[in-house]
C-alpha cells in the first residue's frame, strides 16, 4: 500500500497552519490516517537545524543555508516521509523542494542547476503527488505577518524577497500545472475552504 504525499507551500502570510489544520481534518474525516509534519523540521535534527536556519541573529551564506535546508529533508525523508507513506497515510507537509527553489533560488540567487542536483540526490524519485499553493500578494502576506511575534530570520527580508520568492513559486506552478493547485489566499479563511474542498473532491 502506497500513501498519498501532499505538500502546501506559500510565502509567509499565506495562511498555509490555518489550512492544515483544515486539511488534516478533511482527509481524518474521510477515514484515512494523516501525518501533519513540516520543512525544515519533522525530525529531532531537523527541528534543530530549523532553530539555526531560523534564528535572527545566525548569518550564513546562501549555498550554506541551502544545504542545510536538504540535509534536514534527507532525515526527514527517510525517517517519516517514506515510512508514513508505506503505511498507506496521507503526509501532509508544510513546506518541501518547491520551497527551496523559491525561497534559495528565486529568493537568495542560489544556481538552480545546483538545486536540482541535490533534489535528485536528496529525494531520488520521491515527488509529491500534490502541492497545493496559497499565493498571496507580497504586501498582504506581509500584513498578516507584522507585530504578531518577533520576525525570524526569513521574515526580516525586504518586500524585494519576498516577490522573487511568490514569482518562483508561480513559476513553479506553471512548469508543473498537474502537480500544482494553486488557491487564491487572500480570500477569508472560510472562502479559502470551499475552493480547497471543491477541488479536492473534484480530483
Amino acid at each position: 500500500m502506497h500513501g498519498k504525499f501532499i505538500t502546501v507551500e506559500g510565502i509567509d502570510g499565506a495562511g498555509k497552519s490555518t489550512q492544515l489544520a483544515w486539511l488534516s481534518n478533511f482527509f481524518e474525516q474521510r477515514g484515512q490516517s494523516v501525518v501533519a509534519t513540516r520543512e525544515p523540521g519533522g525530525t529531532e535534527l531537523g527541528e534543530s537545524l530549523r532553530s539555526l536556519l531560523l534564528d535572527p541573529v545566525q548569518a550564513m551564506h546562501p549555498e550554506t543555508e541551502t544545504l542545510l535546508i536538504f540535509a534536514a529533508r534527507r532525515e526527514h525523508i527517510a525517517r517519516v516521509i517514506v515510512p508514513a507513506l508505506a503505511q498507506g497515510k496521507v503526509v501532509l507537509c508544510d513546506r518541501f523542494t518547491d520551497a527551496t527553489y523559491a525561497y534559495q533560488g528565486y529568493g537568495r540567487g542560489v544556481d538552480l542547476v545546483k538545486l536540482r542536483l541535490l533534489e535528485e540526490w536528496v529525494q531520488g524519485p520521491l515527488q509529491p503527488d500534490l502541492t497545493i499553493l496559497f499565493d498571496v500578494p507580497v504586501d498582504v502576506g506581509r500584513q498578516r505577518t507584522a507585530g504578531s511575534r518577533e520576525a525570524d530570520r526569513f521574515e526580516r527580508e525586504r518586500g524585494a524577497f519576498f516577490e522573487r520568492v511568490r514569482s518562483g513559486y508561480l513559476e513553479r506552478s506553471r512548469e508543473d500545472s498537474r502537480r500544482f493547485m494553486v488557491i487564491d489566499a487572500s480570500l477569508a479563511p472560510v472562502d479559502i475552504q470551499k475552493q480547497l474542498e471543491i477541488q479536492l473532491t473534484s480530483t
